[in-house]
């Protein structure tokens, strides 16, 4: 058997053995958990080992083979086909491998390795594979064990389920940057009340137009109900008057505006609403429904009353 190609991996080998402890501390420094890692693929790194090994062994013992079946054919054919063999210049192997590869049978030896199977009158001829289609196989294999090592074995790329992660908080920062974008995805889920005095202007705009026949020009209440009280029928929430814009109350005869305002114009007359709650008009509507406090102004029912609860209609 020839070793040259053997010694040659048992040296890389042995400087990779040298490499190892150096690189290892580096890799330790810089990643706390890279010993506990290291152990448990430990068991894998070994399995592997003996892989090639078994490989190497197999490869010994075909060489052996083919040893002893030119010893038989020079025995056979005389010492003139052994200097033959010996005085022939060597083919290097990629050569080699390349007319292995491409060794195709012509057409009239092809009964030489045709199969012996037949279905429905189509046989099958043993020939070599397409050298593309060899090289694919191997390459997807290389392929392979580089993907294993890098995302499962050392973990220098995220996972599946980290890319997954990843994917998902910047997906949700699009949709975030993207609604800021868009005041018309308004609804009662996000809302939250505006403050802008330019935003609450056109909120009373808006309320003049539409809101003004109904519950008066101060929110003081008229065929509909005060606005300016701490009492409520539908919730006094900012999410509850924003509803009951949108969808209205028809049996009460409050239409649903949403066929007729916009999101974003909904939202700045509940916001504008807000702002009349506590401004006690004159002529003022008596209450109607159910007093609302918010939660977070709540402390006991002695000192929500001392200090006055801020309801919203």
């Amino acid at each position: 058997m020839n070793y040259k190609y053997f010694k040659s991996l048992v040296v890389l080998f042995g400087l990779s053995l040298v490499a190892i402890p150096g690189w290892a501390q580096e890799a330790a420094q810089e990643d706390a958990g890279f010993y506990d890692r290291l152990a448990q693929n430990g068991l894998l790194l070994f399995a592997l080992a003996v892989l090639v090994g078994a490989v190497l062994a197999v490869f010994h013992l075909l060489n052996v083979v083919v040893k002893m079946q030119q010893i038989e054919i020079y025995q056979k054919n005389g010492l003139d086909a052994y200097l033959k063999e010996v005085t022939a210049p060597k083919v290097p192997l990629w050569k080699r491998m390349y007319k292995k590869w491409t060794n195709v049978v012509p057409v009239e030896k092809e009964e030489d390795i045709l199969l012996n199977h037949d279905y429905d009158g189509i046989k099958e001829l043993d020939n070599s594979l397409p050298p593309w289609w060899v090289a694919m196989f191997y390459i997807t294999i290389i392929i392979g064990v580089l993907y294993f090592g890098y995302y499962h074995i050392f973990q220098y790329g995220p996972s599946q389920a980290e890319e997954y992660e990843i994917a998902m908080v910047k997906a949700e920062e699009q949709v975030k940057a993207y609604r800021s974008k868009q005041a018309d995805q308004i609804d009662e889920n996000n809302l939250i009340a505006l403050t802008d005095e330019s935003q609450l202007s056109i909120g009373k705009s808006l309320f003049d137009a539409n809101c003004l026949v109904c519950h008066g020009a101060l929110g003081e209440g008229g065929v509909g109900p005060n606005l300016t009280d701490q009492y409520w029928i539908h919730g006094g929430s900012t999410s509850d008057i924003f509803k009951t814009i949108k969808y209205g109350v028809p049996e009460k005869g409050m239409i649903a505006w949403k066929a007729q305002l916009r999101p974003a114009e909904m939202h700045q007359i509940t916001s504008y609403i807000e702002t009349l709650v506590g401004t006690n008009p004159p002529n003022g509507k008596a209450a109607q429904g159910e007093l609302y406090q918010q939660a977070e102004q709540i402390d006991t029912p002695v000192d929500s009353l001392a200090n006055g609860a801020i309801g919203m209609k």
